[in-house]
């Protein structure tokens, strides 16, 4: 049997999960829904309808779609999200009573059904850091409620507190389209003749920038077909050596021997110098 599996998001540009339709067939992107997911009841928005059902799996590992949203349901998810936003601002001053060092709350989650509230936190260079003081402040304040803790590491934080990207960009790229990251290496800078200064490469987390991962593989492509610099080649112009790639524009820059002359040329115009049938 062919099930019927879309793509939901729960939150502006976060990751999509994948649930069984196959009891509402004419479901659409840009729907809402309501399902059970491993945090609770959620209220979650149809961002991916796949054109073809997919292969019925054998572990029963898509959970259903409870049910289509309602404007009800709609209206009551704009409560909870004011809700979160004062949980946020209760959990910060709680935070400043029970005194723990390096701990920041970027968030609040409350599940739709509005039995547990997750607490979003980053830490940096912490893990397991004990926060009980922590939430016995918030049952005082939350006696009906089960509070949870999810630590986020700076760029999952970067990316819900949002703002201007370190390029001076209005909103970071990973707050506008990003759902998940990449690895990122400071190889992907060198590939690109990107200055390696901190300021240059580091996004607004204190990591890597994501975008050196953009055009990384056209780099590395490119560089593949043509000669690195300090080789020798041979040009319409004469004998010289490489001073500078630009793989983007395909072009080298050769210094030619006996002066200062620099010219540009086409990886194409140029052959790698060959002392007999040796490639140095």
């Amino acid at each position: 049997m062919k099930q019927h599996i879309v793509g939901i998001r729960f939150r502006k540009v976060g990751k999509i999960y994948h649930f069984d339709a196959t009891t509402f067939p004419n479901i659409a992107i840009g729907d809402y829904v309501i399902v059970e997911t491993s945090r609770g009841v959620q209220l979650g928005e149809v961002a991916e309808v796949p054109k073809k059902p997919a292969p019925a799996r054998n572990d029963n590992g898509w959970k259903p779609i409870l049910r289509q949203a309602t404007p009800r349901d709609l209206v009551l998810r704009q409560v909870w999200e004011g809700k979160e936003a004062e949980a946020v601002v209760n959990c910060r001053a709680a935070l400043k009573n029970v005194k723990i060092p390096g701990v920041k709350v970027v968030a609040a989650e409350y599940t739709f059904d509005g039995k547990r509230l997750t607490i979003v936190y980053s830490s940096e260079g912490q893990k397991n850091v004990n926060l009980n003081k922590l939430k016995k402040e918030l049952k005082r304040l939350y006696p009906r409620v089960r509070i949870e803790f999810r630590q986020i590491g700076p760029r999952d934080a970067a990316k819900i507190i949002g703002g201007m990207g370190a390029c001076g960009i209005d909103e970071r790229c990973c707050t506008r389209f990003l759902t998940e990251f990449s690895p990122i290496s400071i190889k992907m800078a060198k590939a690109q003749g990107i200055s390696l200064a901190p300021s240059e490469i580091t996004g607004m987390c204190g990591r890597l920038r994501c975008c050196l991962i953009y055009e990384y593989d056209q780099y590395a492509k490119m560089v593949k077909k043509m000669p690195r610099r300090g080789k020798r080649v041979i040009t319409p112009s004469g004998e010289g050596k490489v001073i500078d790639v630009n793989p983007l524009k395909e072009t080298l820059t050769v210094k030619l021997d006996g002066g200062t002359t620099r010219q540009e040329f086409h990886y194409t115009e140029v052959e790698r110098w060959q002392p007999g049938k040796s490639d140095k």
